[in-house]
């Protein structure tokens, strides 16, 4: 079974272990040549370890069952995606409205500002250009599709 094969097997025994679970959603799958299986899911309120736990074991249990790996010669691993994974979906980008982001665009260039809001087709960002006094704060629109990543920046 090929690596993008047994992704997508183990995307659609994700969707049945979250499936009673909407708050949740997956955000990503990869597997390591060791068959180390890394899943990510996150919650529209965040997710807690407890949660993980238990969906790591249900969809242990549904990856042994299905044989995808013989006498289970795979290891798993639940977890939200951590603070330096860029944003994947549109639940990840409304769930960090009011929060500093630095988002690159498709060019290599970057622009870093609070996201203030998310539509279908793109995100509001507030920004400031200039220093001190003479600062202007500006919003800008950009569009999905001219993002090429976007990171919840953390401000201490």
């Amino acid at each position: 079974m090929s690596n993008e094969t047994a992704i997508q097997a183990i995307e659609r025994l994700l969707e049945q272990v979250l499936a009673e679970e909407t708050a949740y959603f997956p955000v990503s799958v990869r597997i390591k040549p060791t068959n180390n299986i890394k899943v990510f899911i996150d919650g529209d309120n965040g997710i807690t370890i407890e949660k993980c736990v238990r969906f790591n074991r249900a969809l242990y249990k549904l990856i042994e069952e299905a044989g995808m790996y013989p006498s289970g010669d795979f290891s798993l691993e639940v977890s939200s995606p951590g603070i330096d994974e860029p944003l994947k979906m549109q639940r990840q980008y409304n769930k960090n409205i009011g929060r500093d982001v630095e988002v690159v665009f498709l060019d290599g260039t970057a622009k870093e500002g609070k996201l203030l809001a998310v539509s279908e087709a793109d995100i509001l960002i507030e920004h400031k250009e200039g220093k001190g006094k003479k600062a202007e704060t500006h919003q800008l629109v950009i569009p999905f599709s001219n993002i090429k990543s976007t990171i919840v920046q953390i401000k201490f």
